[in-house]
């Protein structure tokens, strides 16, 4: 009694991370066409330094976003020459971008509401 629920299990941590991950890739390819160290670059720079995406996780990431078919992906060549993979979003990341854009301000709008006050309500 009174007890509070067990910490998530690290599948759960994981799937919360994945799932801000693919948030920052959508949005990042409303912008248009990017290869992937471009994404990496645009979230990193938006993000005033804050947020790094390794390499290892970007690309599990757009693979995942690929498989869902949220974007497509095809070969050109970058500013450097180099070839490269340039990812894009469908019409189908779209939607999922407006949803998860949504949740997220959902969340943060009730995270605010805890940090900056919730406590001085229940002060009663």
């Amino acid at each position: 009694m009174g007890r509070m629920p067990s910490q998530h299990s690290p599948d759960d941590r994981i799937a919360i991370l994945q799932g801000t991950l693919d948030l920052l890739i959508l949005k990042t390819l409303v912008l248009g066409q990017r290869h992937g160290q471009g994404i990496a670059r645009s979230i990193q720079r938006q993000s005033e330094e804050v947020f790094f995406v390794d390499h290892g996780s970007l690309y599990l990431a757009l693979q995942r976003l690929e498989d869902k078919r949220w974007i497509s992906a095809k070969w050109g060549v970058s500013e450097n020459n180099r070839k490269a993979r340039f990812y894009s979003l469908t019409a189908k990341g779209r939607e999922q971008l407006l949803e998860k854009t949504s949740e997220w301000q959902r969340l943060t709008r009730a995270m605010g509401l805890i940090l900056d006050g919730g406590s001085s309500r229940e002060e009663v």
